[in-house]
């Protein structure tokens, strides 16, 4: 399926600016993707595709998912998964990748893989993604996906690959050890994840620009060099950021939120292992609670926290907590996150109890993703003149 909105102006001359970049200077190009220019052309895009999708769902693919490498927790939620459910409930094609092979990128192993694939899964339809209406799948399980790698790593270089910036950041938190091959091409493999079921909306935070960018300048490169023979039917479309507003929820010891720093409160945890996490959660000396993210960031997160879960104001219920002190906002987040949740953790818990739907749910998924792959790939194949 194709889907064409109308670009702006600033797209349009964004579009036509890079187009006109060598392949030598694609570093500057990706670099360029976060310029402030460019970001705001990309939150104008994402508005007008905003728009677009609350009256034509049916035009739009989405591409999105996780590498599990551990267990999905509130952050995720109020990040991405929420997202996830409103884009497929208003008629949004919406494909959700376990990005099982990406455990490896930075890691010896894969540890307890198999769980955690499962318990993604489980999450996903707890929270309300519908596999009668989404497609859940693993990398591992699509040959014809990852095959598309040979191709698209020929139309990159390694030093535009090392000027990556999301690349940099990846093997920064590594800790210094050697950047594997898999690290190094881990776009030109997110390219192919989106690229293969012909995705044309990405939902991503900024920081990712990057990444899209570089699955754009792989689906340029290849219709540039393979796909000229119908150029009015490119193999590829060009994929477009959706670009999402960063909840910044932070973790339990007033960082950011995140699974290595077991600071998270998992979307599995039952109410009582909530609330001793929360009794914990780091505050201030001010007993009087004020909404203030710049001069109180771990208190304005709690409220933030609490106002995401009850759909209330974090001032208004700043005001209402007054001088309360952090043990009455504690027991009030406490409150409005295992209420918000309840639902959604005791779905979750029957679907674990249920390990052979998940099981049909992930074949159901991986098969119309092997038939997707296989259908792109046949098209790569075409395209470059290696049909035998």
């Amino acid at each position: 399926m194709r889907a064409y909105c109308g670009a702006t102006s600033s797209e349009r001359i964004r579009k036509e600016q890079v187009e006109g970049m060598s392949e030598n200077n694609a570093g500057d190009e990706l670099a360029a993707a976060t310029s402030e220019a460019s970001l705001a052309a990309s939150r104008q895009r994402s508005r007008d595709i905003e728009a677009d999708l609350a009256v034509h769902p049916e035009r739009w693919r989405v591409l999105t998912g996780d590498r599990p490498t551990g267990e999905l927790h509130i952050g995720h939620y109020f990040g991405s998964l929420a997202n996830r459910v409103r884009l497929q409930n208003l008629g949004v094609e919406t494909w959700v990748l376990v990005a099982d092979y990406q455990v490896i990128t930075d890691r010896d192993g894969v540890g307890p893989i198999r769980e955690r694939v499962y318990s993604a899964i489980a999450n996903y339809l707890a929270c309300g993604i519908d596999p009668e209406r989404s497609t859940i799948f693993t990398h591992s399980a699509i040959p014809a996906l990852n095959q598309l790698l040979l191709p698209f790593l020929s139309l990159v270089t390694d030093s535009e690959l090392k000027r990556n910036p999301t690349v940099k950041a990846e093997h920064e938190a590594t800790g210094g050890r050697p950047m594997s091959a898999l690290l190094l091409t881990y776009p030109v493999h997110q390219a192919a994840d989106i690229l293969f079921c012909k995705a044309q909306l990405v939902p991503v935070g900024k920081d990712q620009l990057p990444h899209l960018e570089q699955a754009r300048l792989i689906a340029r490169r290849f219709d540039e060099r393979y796909g000229r023979s119908v150029p009015e039917h490119p193999v590829f479309p060009q994929p477009e950021a959706l670009l999402s507003v960063a909840m910044n929820i932070l973790g339990t010891d007033g960082t950011k939120m995140s699974k290595s720093k077991g600071n998270t409160i998992e979307l599995g945890m039952d109410a009582d292992t909530t609330a001793k996490l929360i009794k914990k959660a780091v505050t201030d000396s001010d007993r009087h609670i004020t909404y203030d993210p710049v001069h109180r960031p771990e208190v304005a997160n709690l409220l933030l926290l609490a106002a995401l879960c009850s759909g209330d104001d974090p001032v208004a219920i700043a005001e209402r907590i007054g001088d309360g002190g952090g043990g009455a906002l504690k027991a009030l987040v406490t409150e409005a996150v295992n209420t918000f949740f309840a639902p959604i953790r005791q779905r979750r818990a029957e679907l674990v109890a249920d390990p052979g739907y998940l099981e049909q749910v992930l074949a159901a998924g991986n098969a119309k993703a092997n038939a997707q792959a296989e259908a792109t790939l046949d098209e790569v194949r075409t395209a470059m003149q290696m049909k035998y």
